[in-house]
């Protein structure tokens, strides 16, 4: 291994201990006050607010690294990539459509199954969507996350494994960072659940490295296909409830699009550029 690669290496790592760390420092306090730990209710009112910067873990290790390594111009160039909208257009049918296809899919298949109840409160009344878009792309995850994991990791990942490969890991590693809000009932599954939402985020960060990989690593696709993803699960649709049924068909639904996407694009690159 060069010495480069072992440097990479290094700043992956090191990015994973510091977005994990951050991000915990505020969440387990959170999940053990949730659990009947005594906490300074001062200490709490924080926590359960929305001024809490646990999400934010993966933003300041993408950052930090990368102006340790690049200095200032590399952070311009990192936050720039959130700008990039040079991509072909094509691609923001997947990006905008996906999502609710494939969640709403999943509501309606447990709907006719008798496992719930369809609920078209918010759809019927879409004023407030655009709000929610805004509002959950810069404090609902996206703007939080995907500088890191996709601007960050993702690169890093890649020049050692397959676009597969990379997915599962960072997938896997994703959806284990938010175990503690698990605990503390920030992210609303029950913790039995939790398993069965791993397969699905995995699944999901196929999708998300998909999409980066035929947009030309441009880091606003997956911000808007973050907001996407939680804007169908909080906000469009509003039976989107994380029970066994919907996460079951959720996974069923997921994995047809991710055989699609494979057999088409392969696991390799997810990619045809």
């Amino acid at each position: 291994m060069t010495t480069q690669a072992k440097s990479d290496d290094r700043n992956l790592w090191l990015f994973f201990i510091i977005a994990y760390a951050f991000s915990w420092l505020f969440w387990i306090p959170d999940a053990l006050a949730a659990n009947g730990v005594p906490i300074p209710s001062a200490v709490v009112g924080f926590l359960a607010s929305p001024f809490n910067p646990a999400a934010f873990g993966p933003l300041v290790a993408a950052l930090l690294l990368t102006f340790r390594n690049e200095r200032l111009v590399g952070v311009i160039n990192l936050l720039k990539r959130g700008l990039d909208f040079r991509f072909k257009k094509v691609w923001l049918v997947p990006i905008f459509v996906l999502p609710p296809l494939l969640y709403g899919g999943a509501v309606l298949l447990a709907t006719l199954s008798g496992w719930a109840k369809l609920d078209l409160t918010n759809p019927s009344n879409p004023v407030g969507i655009p709000i929610a878009f805004v509002f959950i792309l810069f404090l609902g995850g996206p703007f939080q996350e995907e500088f890191g994991w996709r601007g960050y990791a993702l690169d890093r990942l890649q020049a050692r494994f397959t676009a597969l490969t990379s997915s599962i890991v960072l997938g896997a590693l994703w959806i284990l960072w938010h175990l503690p809000a698990v605990f503390s009932n920030r992210l609303i599954v029950e913790p039995q659940l939790f398993w069965a939402l791993v397969i699905l985020v995995v699944l999901w960060s196929i999708l998300f490295t998909w999409i980066y990989n035929n947009t030309g690593r441009s880091i606003l696709s997956v911000l808007l296909f973050h907001t996407m993803n939680n804007l169908s699960i909080y906000v469009m649709i509003p039976s989107m409830k994380l029970s066994p049924a919907i996460i079951g068909y959720s996974i069923l639904l997921s994995l047809i699009a991710v055989a699609i996407v494979l057999s088409i694009w392969g696991a390799k690159n997810l990619s045809r550029q």
